[in-house]
């Protein structure tokens, strides 16, 4: 009895790398356009964002609740773009990081967050976390 080995197709990373960065910068214009609607649709019922201060954020509902207030107003306090994405071999999850900054477009921030495809083009986030960026520089001018 001979065993039928199959393959499966090979996966085109870079066009998974550009449908995630595509995706990640749908998600951040939904903060230029306040629609909050439209952000919670990119993320995944299971979702975990990890906050300010160590509070982590779980499950879609909660973390729609605390991005609420982002939304409110004219003015978005933040945006944010990828600058790199990376796929696993699989083409099933993908990580994507990029700056984060404030209205004067003064960077504030990073942003790592992981993207899971749930169904062929589509992305939702799974995980999400923002790391403050140093000013170290200016720390270092001002102890001179």
């Amino acid at each position: 009895m001979s065993t039928l080995v199959t393959h499966a197709a090979p996966v085109d990373l870079a066009a998974l790398s550009r449908q995630v960065a595509d995706t990640e910068r749908a998600f951040a214009k939904t903060m230029a356009d306040r629609d909050h609607a439209a952000f919670t649709r990119y993320l995944a019922d299971e979702a975990v964002f990890f906050g300010g201060g160590g509070k982590v954020l779980r499950g879609k509902a909660a973390v729609a609740a605390a991005w609420q207030g982002f939304y409110q107003g004219p003015t978005p306090p933040f945006s944010w773009e990828p600058d790199s994405v990376e796929v696993l071999e699989s083409g099933t999850l993908a990580h994507s990081s990029g700056p984060v900054r404030d209205p004067s477009g003064k960077l504030i921030a990073r942003f790592n967050s992981v993207w899971r495809l749930v169904s062929p083009g589509v992305w939702q986030i799974v995980f999400d976390k923002g790391t403050e960026v140093c000013s170290c520089a200016a720390s270092k001018d001002a102890g001179q």
